[in-house]
């Protein structure tokens, strides 16, 4: 895989992403997305987050632990490159969803959102094409 380390401002707090340029795609550090969603103080503390998250969805049964990977990236504690879990879109938003904080509900909102005009689109395709349209006139 290569990709390209770079950094994303998430209402103003950094979020480590690497471009995946095989599957051209985002990769976003979990842990700096949990962090910011869930207000943490400090890196560890979104660490430790994560952690418990990790084992909760994991005891769960579901595979989006296990599908997310670990690329080395600069860590904002000492400057030196760590493993570090890292989720595309997908599996980001499916983390979001799992997290019970006020800056997630936003995202869970929104999600919900397209998840309903997915519904009707499936339901009446003319809507899919109108809502096409009118993401194309603006």
């Amino acid at each position: 895989m290569s990709e390209q380390n770079e950094m994303q401002l998430f209402e103003d707090q950094p979020i480590r992403a690497a471009w995946d340029a095989e599957n051209e795609e985002w990769l976003f550090s979990v842990v700096d997305v949990v962090g910011v969603l869930t207000e943490q103080p400090d890196y560890d503390g979104a660490r430790n987050y994560w952690k418990v998250l990790k084992n909760r969805l994991n005891k769960e049964g579901g595979q989006l632990v296990t599908s997310c990977n670990q690329l080395k990236m600069k860590s904002p504690k000492d400057g030196k490159r760590y493993l570090t879990d890292v989720a595309d879109t997908e599996q980001l938003l499916r983390i979001i969803q799992s997290i019970p904080s006020p800056k997630a509900e936003p995202f869970k909102l929104w999600l919900a959102q397209v998840g309903r005009e997915r519904i009707e689109e499936t339901i009446d395709p003319e809507q899919a094409i109108d809502r096409a349209l009118e993401t194309y006139l603006k």
